[in-house]
């Protein structure tokens, strides 16, 4: 009964996980979208001040609710990051331990790249459109200095650097262990490298004329985000195995063909068990 218990445990964890990968990674995308259609994101982020803030001025509250919406969307992704090396029955790795953390730390720098949008540009969007001349300049400055701080440098350099870590470190494991699918290991890898691609872009905000791939954010970033979802799918359809017997428990009288063994007869010997979640 308590082998039971664990097992429909286990399971449950492993489709909570897998739901969650998918839903975070499909929110995600449906809120950015949205973004993209109503704010022009991300091709937005590169423009100056008097771009960016009279066209956030004007969209107003239903704006900042998607900027609301897209980072918690994003936010979610922090709870599967962290259940997954228990559902994978890997808490012990220490290079597993070290890329959740990574990619829990990934999670929060992004979402104060995208809670800023919330809590920081309205006032200087507001100061920006009603001000003079003076009150623009100044709204300006301060504009430039958060967006690169809290976008280019945590959200976009460092959040992207840590998630991609993660995924790296994942994909790695997943190809040498086999815990999981070996395509779900190399599309990682793919995956990560794509979206490794799109620091040109970022790094060209602080060093003018930086080789920059236009298509690297918009291909990286979708491709990242499928192979997220992809993973997810992946925990939701495995089956779950039954954990292995526990070593230097108790032996049962030798068996031949599941019955009791004569005298002098030879068991069988067991086949062994499999370890962990094999493809």
């Amino acid at each position: 009964m308590a082998r039971m218990a664990s097992i429909r445990m286990g399971g449950g964890h492993r489709r909570t996980t897998g739901a969650l990968f998918v839903g975070g990674a499909v929110a995600f995308g449906a809120a950015a979208s949205v973004l993209s259609s109503t704010f022009n994101w991300p091709d937005i982020l590169r423009e100056p001040a008097s771009v960016v803030l009279p066209a956030f001025d004007s969209g107003g509250t239903s704006l900042v609710w998607t900027w609301f919406a897209t980072a918690w969307t994003y936010g979610l992704l922090v709870v599967p990051i962290l259940l997954l090396p228990a559902v994978l029955g890997r808490r012990e790795d220490p290079a597993l331990r070290v890329a959740t953390f990574v990619g829990a730390a990934s999670v929060l720098l992004s979402l104060i790249g995208f809670l800023r949008w919330v809590f920081v540009v309205p006032p200087l969007a507001s100061s920006y459109v009603g001000g003079d001349a003076t009150t623009q300049a100044a709204a300006d400055a301060a504009w430039t200095a958060q967006h690169q701080f809290g976008g280019a440098l945590l959200g976009e350099h460092l959040g992207q650097l840590l998630a991609i870590g993660w995924s790296i470190t994942l994909s790695v494991i997943i190809l040498r262990s086999r815990i999981l699918p070996r395509w779900l290991g190399a599309t990682g890898l793919a995956a990560s490298a794509l979206y490794l691609l799109n620091q040109g872009d970022v790094l060209a905000t602080a060093v003018p004329g930086f080789p920059v791939w236009d298509l690297a954010g918009l291909l990286g970033s979708t491709g990242w985000g499928l192979w997220v979802a992809a993973l997810g799918i992946t925990l939701l359809m495995r089956p779950v195995r039954a954990p292995n017997s526990a070593p230097g428990s108790a032996q049962s009288a030798p068996t031949v063909n599941g019955a009791d063994a004569p005298p002098g007869s030879t068991p069988t010997p067991p086949r062994p068990a499999a370890t962990g979640l094999r493809s």
